[in-house]
């Protein structure tokens, strides 16, 4: 087993395979968030990336992305076994390893301590994606937040998407992106969170319950991947595939689904 200790390590070990560079985030680096040191509720470093090669298979363990100790694999299954073991003998049985769901498959049903613990959709874009078809409605467009925002951030999303994983105040999620209506209230927000130099990510997506049907999820979608791909080159996200609406939106918006599933150490809990 070889330890990678750079992102260009990853890189060329996986391809440039952006699940695999964006569970990377930085590794090498002392792994504190934008403001992290200066911010109640945002002391102190998310914990050491580490990834591993075997063969053509590539473990990332990465702690606290996305609110969970990840452990992203890619590879021929009889690479990845014996890799995700030795991954797990160093970092410990709390990382969840996720990648192609039939991948993760092979690894539950060639690794016993493993169970499956469920699938849903890894999308990406580098492209642009395309100009509104119709005439925006007669409010301000989407923007940054200020940092005063976040209270009605937090409110809007415990009434529109209470399980969001990114929230205000935690680490890792960097800023928020919003629309408001006519009158100033904050009605749809999405947030940049646990970004890799080069695959931001997009996530905390709601809109108010009685602002939807108006596309306003859409517009601020649109807008932060617009404003993440001037940055990192490319945008990903994650998405529930019951969630049919949310994935029929960013698939508009140029972005491409991959299935993939992730699996726990032990008995998934019910």
């Amino acid at each position: 087993m070889r330890e990678l200790h750079t992102a260009a390590e990853v890189v060329a070990a996986s391809e440039d395979d952006a699940l695999i560079v964006w569970a990377a985030q930085d590794i090498g680096a002392d792994r504190r968030t934008d403001r992290e040191t200066d911010r109640p509720g945002h002391d102190g470093p998310l914990g050491q990336v580490r990834a591993w090669a075997h063969g053509d298979a590539v473990v990332v363990a990465s702690p606290r992305v996305s609110r969970r100790d990840r452990m992203a694999v890619r590879g021929r299954p009889a690479d990845a076994m014996p890799l995700i073991r030795h991954a797990l003998a160093q970092v410990g049985p709390a990382y969840r390893p996720f990648g192609d769901a039939d991948l993760i498959e092979e690894l539950v049903r060639g690794v016993p301590e493993l169970a499956l613990l469920g699938g849903f959709s890894w999308m990406t874009t580098t492209a642009q994606p395309p100009s509104e078809k119709s005439p925006a409605p007669a409010s301000p467009g989407p923007a940054w937040l200020e940092a005063d925002a976040e209270p009605e951030v937090t409110r809007l999303l415990k009434a529109a998407h209470p399980d969001s994983y990114a929230m205000p105040g935690v680490p890792g999620v960097r800023r928020w992106a919003g629309v408001r209506d006519a009158g100033g209230d904050l009605v749809a927000v999405a947030a940049d969170a646990w970004p890799a130099p080069t695959v931001g990510l997009l996530a905390g997506v709601a809109t108010a319950v009685h602002a939807r049907g108006r596309g306003l999820g859409e517009r601020v979608c649109r807008f932060l991947t617009g404003e993440l791909l001037a940055e990192h080159g490319r945008v990903a996200l994650m998405v529930d595939d019951w969630n049919t609406g949310a994935v029929g939106l960013y698939g508009r918006l140029g972005f491409a689904r991959r299935r993939v599933a992730a699996a726990i150490v032990g008995v998934p809990p019910v």
